[in-house]
């Protein structure tokens, strides 16, 4: 225990043999140097020093008398003034720092790999406080379903685009029904996540067993506006798809090649529709 009250304490600002002083000064007090030194384990010499420097900092206090004795502040005082100090200094800090930070460009970060793809989308969801946006395959969606169900729980608001069936129990899904279709046409699926209009995720996953899965991150504000917007955009459409079938039929023929060409070029992959 007395290690760990020493590490502690050192967290907080002292050294090793302040700490060890000041522990020693609890224990014994009123004490002159050389009982802190046998108390403490601090060499008599390094002691004297050690306790003239507490004293500077109003940690102990020298009671006069030959020989000076000593004695330490208690710790609800020591404790809370540093607890003041900090507080301070943090909010100091909080107000200081971001006007230093106006400048810099958020980065855009790579990650590789199912396992460090999906690890970071859980942090995200797990951190989230108020709003996520989604785009998920069937496939993956079990890696994350019930963390999505935890945010639900939490109050976090779920807009989610599910491909091939997606389901996850408690969360209300717009389906895309081009699934087959994309991955056939791409060889891959996507995953696609903002949270909290502060973080977005854009990750590709390979059909090909030789090609790891690979994903971007980052803060930046208007590269998480687009993902989110992209995401909010599919539903839009999903929603009027689901809504006025005919219409979109009549308007855009059944399968959307159309204007899926006309937005894209001959060279388009796949056809439009999003819905049946």
């Amino acid at each position: 225990m007395a290690d760990n009250l020493v590490d502690k304490l050192k967290e907080l600002g002292l050294n090793s043999y302040e700490a060890k002083v000041y522990l020693a000064l609890l224990r014994q007090n009123p004490a002159t140097g050389y009982e802190i030194s046998k108390e403490s384990g601090v060499p008599q010499a390094r002691a004297y020093d050690t306790l003239k420097a507490l004293e500077a900092n109003n940690i102990v206090v020298a009671m006069g008398g030959k020989p000076v004795t000593y004695t330490p502040i208690s710790p609800h005082e020591l404790l809370d003034r540093w607890e003041r100090s900090f507080r301070g200094s943090v909010n100091y800090l909080r107000e200081a720092l971001p006007s230093l930070a106006n400048e810099t460009v958020e980065p855009i970060v790579n990650l590789r790999g199912k396992e460090a793809l999906f690890k970071h989308a859980l942090d995200m969801i797990n951190n989230a406080q108020h709003s996520l946006f989604v785009q998920i395959w069937r496939e993956d969606a079990q890696y994350l379903a019930s963390a999505f169900q935890e945010a639900k729980k939490r109050g976090v608001i779920i807009r989610m685009v599910g491909y091939d069936d997606c389901n996850i129990e408690g969360v209300d899904i717009f389906q895309h029904e081009r699934a087959d279709a994309i991955q056939q046409a791409y060889g891959l699926r996507w995953f696609i996540l903002s949270a909290d209009d502060k973080e977005g995720l854009v990750g590709t996953i390979s059909n090909a067993e030789d090609r790891q899965p690979q994903a971007i991150i980052t803060k930046n504000p208007g590269i998480v506006l687009l993902i989110k917007e992209f995401i909010v955009h599919d539903i839009f459409i999903l929603d009027i798809e689901k809504n006025l079938p005919e219409e979109m039929n009549r308007i855009y023929g059944s399968n959307r090649t159309e204007v899926r060409q006309k937005i894209e070029g001959s060279e388009s992959k796949i056809s439009f529709r999003l819905a049946k």
